[in-house]
């Protein structure tokens, strides 16, 4: 199986103008440097998401909203808005909020893991199977924030600024890096590697 680096052909990051020019020239459509390959992309690709997993904790176990009255301050994490949203007749949201905001980012940094590990240490893997799995990936990714969405719409909604008000906790802060993180990882991976793999191999689909 050939590829167009086997045809002295470098595809443009920028604009993706196929062209005929060496890696380290300027793209003739809009003048961005040429490059076969991500550099460093293995490596950056596991420090995004090592960051995104060290944030994971504090998302999952700090309060993500603060709800101040005049008794006091009940803080809440994901999993105990999850259940209050439960247990008062809101199960469509709550499943939605825990999907969005729990399972998303765990499937997100497990499924990167993965696709890292298959390519760097060289697992027998079906090529289809590894790029099916980076595109659902990245088509999940774009229900990450979905949780921040809902936190900011209630927060519209409740905090009327006389019993009670509604601040965003720091898991909240946590949970937005994680999704920021997860989503630099998605972006800095060359999914060429998974190519030069199936060629160096010579595994059949």
């Amino acid at each position: 199986m050939l590829s167009a680096k086997d045809h002295r052909l470098t595809r443009c990051d920028s604009c993706g103008y196929l062209c005929s020019e060496s890696p380290g020239s300027a793209c003739p459509r809009c003048q961005h440097t040429l490059q076969t390959r991500f550099a460093y992309s293995l490596q950056k690709t596991w420090a995004y998401l090592i960051t995104a997993c060290i944030c994971l904790l504090p998302a999952n176990f700090s309060p993500i909203t603060v709800l101040s009255t005049q008794v006091g301050d009940t803080p809440d994490t994901i999993m105990s808005g999850v259940i209050a949203l439960y247990n008062t007749d809101n199960q469509g949201i709550a499943i939605i909020v825990f999907v969005a905001s729990i399972l998303v980012p765990i499937i997100k940094i497990v499924g990167i893991a993965v696709i890292l590990v298959s390519v760097q240490w060289r697992l027998n893997i079906r090529h289809r199977t590894r790029f099916k799995m980076f595109q659902f990936i990245d088509w999940i990714g774009r229900w990450s924030m979905l949780d921040l969405f809902v936190i900011s719409i209630m927060i519209t909604l409740i905090d009327k600024g006389q019993l009670l008000t509604v601040i965003p906790g720091p898991g909240a802060t946590a949970f937005a890096l994680v999704v920021v993180f997860t989503l630099f990882a998605a972006k800095s991976f060359d999914t060429r590697l998974m190519w030069d793999l199936e060629q160096d191999n010579d595994w059949k689909h």
